[in-house]
């Protein structure tokens, strides 16, 4: 954008008044990689309306998931803290007898706070964050609920099934009440309610909307209308792939339509991934390591610290308020949207999150506030400082064998983490081990003892 254009869309953004509340749309799909979107640099895949949201807004190019896996990552969304401080530092079972418990009861989540501050609030898709009476989402803040309790449910008929194991059972509920809508294709059907929520709201009487598609995850099922947009002669699952993400594609396009419909103009909507583009054999046609997502450039996937396992797409817009086609220079990570959105909806974060204030770095261009992370996940441990990233056992994903020691890489000169500079560096590797032995002895102890492999 122009010089002058981008100061004026940063006065505005200064000297909007601090009783304006705007609404919140937070927008997560499942399992959907870095490379899994044209405005992050695919180009076999077509996702205009995805492109058109990070155009208009804040497109993060080193924004992070705080775990590579689905259930830890949606608890520091929704708590702003790191999953071993919400009590879900790993996959969350799915049973048929829905006593799963995740977010404990009286957790201080995001919608829970909002409300507090005269928001309403639903949720409408996958939830995967406890189906016991306490941890669902209706006990967690939200007024309204729609979706199922599981990691996944097939895209038609709702069930959720294994090879062997776990019964089938049907998961879809609305507000506790089981609802059945066999044959209607899951994000399009997700999409609708979140349209239809959006029309029934005022302006001025804010509101948090949470969409959680679970697209693109396995099982890997899209209309003709959608796997037709690809040609024939691509790779059958990078093409089914590439389907599947046109429906979540078209979703976002009816999700903004019917904002701007509603003229709810002071509307933020965030989007991200919950982790990195999977490799997990059961997402494949032919039961071999999957190759229809991509984590490109980066390497790795869902369940690997290596940057692919969570580095990820973010995109967030602001109409008005974001400027414009910003790239946010630094580092950024989901549990900074809560504390985040709790200040521009005139609140404050509650004490124990984890999260940072990034008000100052994509409304007014200030320095990025993160200059350290931390990642822990089955026995395998990250920090990063800066370009410096320290990996403590490392494997490719899920379903991989772990590899034991220490690796050291530089991200600005090595993106790729292709070089392990651990022996060059010693001094370096000693005093990022220090900074991530210390951040694993403020966890609670229990969140990082192993646990059983659940259904994903």
């Amino acid at each position: 954008m122009l010089r002058r254009e981008f100061v004026k869309t940063l006065a505005a953004g200064a000297a909007a008044p601090a009783a304006e509340r705007p609404n919140f749309i937070v927008i997560y799909t499942d399992d959907q990689g870095y490379g899994d979107a044209g405005c992050y640099g695919a180009r076999d895949m077509k996702t205009p309306h995805i492109d058109r949201l990070a155009a208009g807004g804040a497109r993060f190019t080193d924004w992070h998931s705080n775990s590579p896996v689905c259930s830890p990552s949606r608890a520091s969304l929704l708590t702003g803290k790191y999953p071993h401080k919400a009590y879900v530092p790993q996959i969350l079972f799915s049973r048929p007898g829905f006593d799963v418990p995740g977010l404990r009861k009286g957790e201080r989540t995001l919608p829970a706070e909002l409300k507090k501050l005269g928001y309403r609030t639903a949720a409408f898709g996958k939830w995967h964050l406890g189906s016991a009476a306490e941890s669902r989402p209706m006990a967690q803040g939200f007024d309204e609920w729609f979706g199922f309790y599981s990691g996944w449910t097939d895209y038609y008929s709702h069930r959720y099934y294994t090879l062997g194991g776990v019964p089938v059972f049907h998961d879809l509920w609305r507000n506790g009440k089981e609802e059945f809508r066999d044959a209607e294709y899951q994000t399009e059907m997700l999409a609708k309610e979140a349209t239809q929520y959006i029309g029934r709201q005022k302006a001025g009487e804010p509101f948090m909307l949470y969409v959680a598609f679970g697209a693109p995850h396995y099982p890997m099922m899209a209309p003709e209308k959608y796997t037709s947009r690809f040609p024939e002669s691509m790779d059958r699952d990078r093409r089914m792939h590439c389907a599947v993400m046109a429906a979540v594609d078209d979703a976002v396009g009816s999700i903004v339509a019917a904002v701007e419909k509603a003229k709810l103009s002071s509307t933020v909507i965030f989007y991200q991934s919950d982790n990195g583009a999977t490799r997990e054999e059961r997402a494949d046609h032919a039961g071999r390591p999957y190759r229809g997502g991509s984590n490109a450039p980066w390497k790795g996937y869902k369940g690997s610290l290596w940057e692919g396992g969570h580095r990820l797409p973010g995109i967030l817009n602001w109409k008005g308020r974001i400027p414009a086609g910003l790239t946010p220079q630094g580092m950024g990570m989901t549990i900074d949207i809560m504390p985040t959105f709790l200040k521009w909806a005139g609140g404050s974060a509650p004490d124990g999150v984890d999260g940072m204030d990034i008000s100052d770095w994509v409304l007014r261009g200030g320095k990025c506030p993160r200059e350290i992370a931390y990642w822990e996940y089955e026995g395998l441990g990250a920090v990063r400082r800066g370009d410096w990233k320290l990996l403590e056992n490392w494997r490719e994903g899920l379903g991989t064998p772990a590899e034991r020691g220490l690796w050291l890489v530089n991200l600005k000169d090595d993106p790729g983490e292709s070089r392990n500079l651990a022996a060059a560096e010693p001094k370096l590797v000693a005093e990022l081990k220090s900074e991530l032995d210390r951040w694993k002895a403020s966890l609670p102890p229990e969140t990082l003892k192993p646990a059983a492999r659940p259904g994903r």
